[in-house]
């Protein structure tokens, strides 16, 4: 019989998976679309998101913290957990500095807990994800605690 070839782009399971491990992100241009599509979304019509000539504590153009988690969680479970994920279960965030409209942002993702449930071949799995910009200096800090899915 012939084995079926693995799906590109599958996530790991959580028994690929070792605590200290590391991964990186691709890096992403945060844009004036982005910006305007998630306020738009999310109803955040605070000045210093839509008034381009704002310019208050936090400068001008800096984007919602929730928008630069959300744009550096599609890009670690587009790679860790794609089709593997099965719940995020908390996320604790805490921004270091501003993100804004023209920055470029990645991450790092370390592996801090791996915790094998009872049933399911499952495993509940803690991962510390610092984000920088293209200065590499430190934007955001997270931690996302996930439930992943087990080979078979």
């Amino acid at each position: 019989m012939i084995e079926a070839p693995r799906l590109l782009g599958q996530g790991y399971h959580w028994q690929d998976l070792a605590v200290g491990q590391r991964f990186r992100t691709f890096r992403r241009t945060v844009t004036e679309a982005d910006l305007m599509g998630f306020v738009a979304l999310t109803g955040m019509q605070e000045p210093l998101f839509v008034d381009a000539t704002w310019d208050g504590a936090l400068g001008a153009r800096p984007v919602p913290g929730a928008l630069t988690h959300a744009l550096i969680e599609g890009m670690v479970l587009a790679g860790m957990a794609h089709g593997t994920g099965l719940a995020l279960l908390e996320t604790t965030i805490r921004p270091m500095a501003p993100v804004r409209v023209g920055d470029t942002i990645g991450a790092e993702v370390v592996v801090a807990a791996i915790r094998p449930t009872s049933a399911g071949g499952r495993a509940v799995v803690t991962s510390a994800i610092a984000v920088t910009n293209q200065r590499e200096e430190r934007v955001m800090d997270y931690t996302a605690v996930r439930l992943l899915a087990g080979r078979g």
